[in-house]
């Protein structure tokens, strides 16, 4: 029977849950959203993305820097131009879920819309 080899990189809970606060804080921002959405299509120079968004070229470079100190995207020299790209896929996923999910309807308070019953009613 071989050993059980564990990776001495291996985060307990604790570290997990602080890297994971750490991306959330990094994508904590609407246009970070809209960047991570648009870089999951494909890379992207950043003329790119500022038409896409339609944010000013500054602020959508702001924001790169941002995701990039985050390691949520690595940028890949083009000639003149970097492109950016996603450094994998499961951000795209969480981003992709978020969005889905601010878009449902709100739900139905099933407490408000149940009507009330009388004391004594019904026993």
């Amino acid at each position: 029977m071989l050993p059980v080899v564990r990776p001495m990189s291996m985060p307990n809970a604790s570290e997990s849950y602080q890297a994971a606060g750490e991306l959330l804080r990094a994508l904590a921002a609407p246009l970070r959203i809209a960047v991570v959405t648009e870089l999951a299509a494909g890379p992207r120079c950043v003329h790119e993305l500022v038409d896409a968004i339609g944010a000013p070229q500054p602020l959508v470079s702001q924001h790169l820097r941002v995701l990039k100190g985050a390691g949520v995207v690595r940028g890949q020299r083009r000639g003149r131009e970097i492109a950016y790209s996603l450094a994998d896929q499961h951000v795209a996923h969480i981003v992709a879920d978020a969005v889905s999910h601010a878009r449902e309807p709100e739900p139905i308070d099933r407490d408000a819309t149940e009507p009330a019953v009388a004391a004594g009613e019904g026993s």
